[in-house]
């Protein structure tokens, strides 16, 4: 089913031209060789490191029909592929209060890092949109009921995030509505703020996307991920079926 491996990232399915392609940059936490966060290997299961059961929707969405998803095959604490190249939290010093000591890097080896993981994903995604635009790009992440740094709990089953392009969420919201969703209209994040993918590959270039964040504790187990593959896979039809 894995259609490209890399070091950076994991093709599943093949993309199709006017068919929906998945991206998931938190979908791994996978700490390649060469690589030490210097944290606690038990750390590497929870929201810091990836973003819980959305690997798994993804690639359950990916065996039907005209839906591929392309996602990240290394963690988020070792580079965070949602982030610019610019910005520190690529490659963060601190995560909802945990610290990552490896992280701690000289200029050239940041630099290297980039050029290992960040660089190589944006590229070929950038490559894959060009050579088979889809009619939908879903932008999938997960988010935590609670963060360990907060006391406000997160009611939400579902985040719609997107920045100035508000097509797909403008449909998919209701959508989601009817099947008695909780829906958060950028919540519990807002695209304006944390969307550097989408910005870079959709906003840009005019691609109608719909960025979505599922609470964590629906798609921790094999049912809750097969329910949500399901949901969202009927979702994204309807939604670039209507678009304008």
């Amino acid at each position: 089913m894995i259609a490209r491996e890399t070091d950076a990232y994991r093709l599943f399915g093949e993309p199709k031209f006017g068919g929906i392609l998945i991206v998931s940059d938190h979908a791994s936490n996978r700490v390649p060789e060469g690589v030490d966060l210097g944290i606690a290997p038990e750390l590497m299961d929870q929201h810091i490191a990836v973003d819980i059961g959305v690997g798994a929707i993804a690639q359950i969405m990916a065996q039907r029909p005209g839906i591929a998803a392309y996602c990240a095959h290394v963690s988020r604490l070792v580079c965070d592929l949602n982030r610019g190249d610019h910005q520190a939290a690529t490659i963060p010093h601190v995560s909802d209060g945990h610290a990552i000591p490896g992280n701690d890097l000289t200029p050239e080896a940041r630099e290297a890092r980039l050029a290992r993981f960040h660089h190589p994903y944006h590229g070929a995604l950038s490559q894959l949109l060009n050579d088979a635009p889809p009619a939908l790009i879903l932008s999938l992440h997960s988010f935590t009921p609670r963060l360990a740094t907060s006391d406000e709990a997160r009611p939400w089953h579902i985040g719609v995030l997107y920045n100035e392009d508000d097509r797909a969420a403008r449909i998919a919201i209701p959508l989601l509505e009817a099947e008695g969703l909780i829906v958060g209209d950028q919540l519990p994040y807002s695209g304006r703020v944390l969307n550097y993918t989408m910005n870079r590959h959709a906003e840009a270039e005019g691609r109608p996307y719909l960025g979505v964040e599922i609470r964590q504790d629906l798609i921790g187990d094999a049912a809750g991920q097969a329910l949500w593959a399901n949901r969202m896979a009927d979702i994204c039809n309807k939604v670039a079926l209507n678009l304008p």
